[in-house]
């Protein structure tokens, strides 16, 4: 039986943009590690979420005069643009 592999990354916290630095510590590293397996022929599934709940989330929408899933639903778009501009995509 072929050895299937499941690939995840942090998952991004979505009151405020992606940064280089998560870029480079998390999920460059972890689109490498998945090209490299899918060259190699591997069974993989890389997957991501994100983390839409929490203190940070509710005061920036208080602090903004916006309810949480607009903040959420703000941020949200503007990650999934950064991670199609840098080429990565998960399943």
């Amino acid at each position: 039986m072929a050895q299937r592999y499941t690939i995840t990354a942090a998952l991004p916290y979505t009151n405020g943009p992606i940064h280089i630095g998560h870029l480079a510590g998390v999920y460059i590293p972890a689109d490498i590690f998945v090209r490299y397996l899918r060259l190699k022929k591997k069974d993989v599934v890389f997957i991501c979420g994100s983390d839409e709940h929490g203190v940070a989330i509710a005061i920036k929408a208080e602090k903004e005069g916006k309810t949480p899933k607009q903040i959420i639903d703000h941020y949200d778009l503007i990650i999934r643009e950064s991670f199609e501009k840098f080429g990565i995509s998960f399943d």
